[in-house]
């Protein structure tokens, strides 16, 4: 998987995990260094790259992605084969790091920013073991239509959800329209909003993903 991914090592014994899913056209390079300078030493990271496919979104054109996109109008349909062969896919990277490294899912966050969240947040609701959380930023609800049906598992997790308010790219609305849904199925799901903010982090949101790492990792 090393080559699919940016990795945090953990310098101490390894006792958790946290798989990140970065957003459109990006890599996970720039989430690794990120993300390093958040967690403990016993913590491992494994910052996921997507596979350049051709985006509709893009005219066709070649696009680090984890599934189709045709929109980004919560009114146009979606590529449902697309999203879930990535969601059966995350599925079994989840499954190779448990029997590789001997940490349970228990001990395993999902994380994503933009169409990497919205992907590990399917996938965690779907997936058949218990995980130790899910943490997404600016995000939206994909396959909104098989909800709460779909979620089989992961709906009593602790779930962080943060989004910028003036998001031009993933509108504030569809990340509402997506903490309504989950607060519908988990009593222990937190949304936070930040005044002005774009389709990107800042200093208080990272702040506040540091928090919550550190809580499920203490």
């Amino acid at each position: 998987m090393s080559e699919d991914a940016f990795i945090v090592s953990p310098t101490k014994k390894h006792t958790g995990t946290i798989i990140f899913l970065h957003g459109l056209g990006e890599n996970g390079e720039n989430w690794k260094l990120v993300l390093s300078k958040m967690v403990k030493p016993n913590v491992k990271v494994i910052c996921l790259n997507a596979k350049k496919i051709p985006l509709t979104l893009n005219k066709g054109f070649p696009t680090a992605a984890w599934f189709d996109l045709a929109s980004l109008d919560e009114n146009k349909l979606e590529d449902e084969t697309s999203i879930m062969r990535a969601v059966e896919k995350l599925h079994d990277i989840i499954d190779e790091e448990i029997a590789s490294s001997k940490v349970s899912a228990t001990k395993t966050m999902l994380a994503g920013f933009s169409q990497g969240g919205a992907l590990a947040m399917y996938a965690a609701l779907t997936y058949h073991k218990r995980l130790a959380a899910v943490m997404v930023m600016s995000s939206w609800p994909v396959l909104r239509h098989t909800l709460p049906d779909a979620a089989v598992s992961n709906t009593n997790i602790p779930m962080l959800q943060c989004h910028g308010t003036e998001d031009p790219v993933i509108y504030y609305k569809w990340g509402l329209i997506l903490a309504d849904a989950l607060k519908e199925m988990n009593p222990k799901h937190e949304f936070k909003s930040y005044e002005g903010l774009m389709h990107a982090v800042n200093d208080q949101e990272l702040q506040d993903v540091k928090t919550f790492i550190n809580k499920i990792f203490p």
